[in-house]
C-alpha cells in the first residue's frame, strides 16, 4: 500500500453499526482512516467523484435502502477504476444465496456481523491485516466466508 495508513470505508444504513465500527478501529493499533456512508447511493456518489480517495478495503452491508450492497458490488466490479479495492461483505445475513452471489460477483470475503464488540475488533483486525493476495490469487468458496 502506497500510503502511511489503510483507508477503510464502511457503507451501512445502521447508525449504531457505523459507530461501533469506527470505535473498534479507534481502539485497534492499526493506522487506519475510516469513512462511513449511510447507504449505497452515498457510497457510489463518493466513489464515482473524480477526486475520491479510493479505499484499500470497503466493508459493504447488503441490506441498505436506496441502493443495496449487491447493487453496489455489481457497479464496483464493473468499473476498472475500482479493481484494486478489496471488498468485505459485512452483513447480518448468513443466507447461502447472499454468500454465493457475492462470491460469484467478486467480493473478497464475507463476514457475518459479530454480536459483541470484542469479536468485532478481532474480526476487523484480522480482515485488514490479512494478506489479500491470498484471497485474490487463491480464492475459493471455503475461505470466502469468515467464520467466527
Amino acid at each position: 500500500m502506497d500510503k502511511d495508513y489503510i483507508h477503510i470505508i464502511l457503507a451501512d444504513d445502521d447508525e449504531d453499526d457505523r459507530v461501533l465500527f469506527t470505535d473498534a478501529f479507534e481502539e485497534l493499533k492499526i493506522n487506519t482512516k475510516v469513512n462511513t456512508f449511510n447507504d449505497g447511493v452515498e457510497l457510489m456518489d463518493y466513489l464515482n467523484s473524480p477526486d475520491a480517495v479510493l479505499p484499500n478495503v470497503l466493508f459493504l452491508d447488503l441490506n441498505m435502502p436506496k441502493k443495496n450492497g449487491i447493487e453496489c458490488l455489481y457497479e464496483i466490479k464493473a468499473n476498472e477504476r475500482f479493481r484494486e479495492i478489496a471488498i468485505a461483505i459485512f452483513s447480518t445475513s448468513s443466507s447461502e444465496e447472499h454468500i454465493e452471489e457475492t462470491f460469484v460477483q467478486g467480493a473478497n470475503i464475507y463476514i457475518k456481523k459479530p454480536s459483541d464488540f470484542a469479536t468485532l475488533k478481532k474480526v476487523l483486525s484480522d480482515v485488514v491485516t490479512i494478506n489479500w493476495q491470498y484471497y485474490t490469487s487463491g480464492l475459493n468458496r471455503d475461505n470466502f466466508l469468515l467464520r467466527l
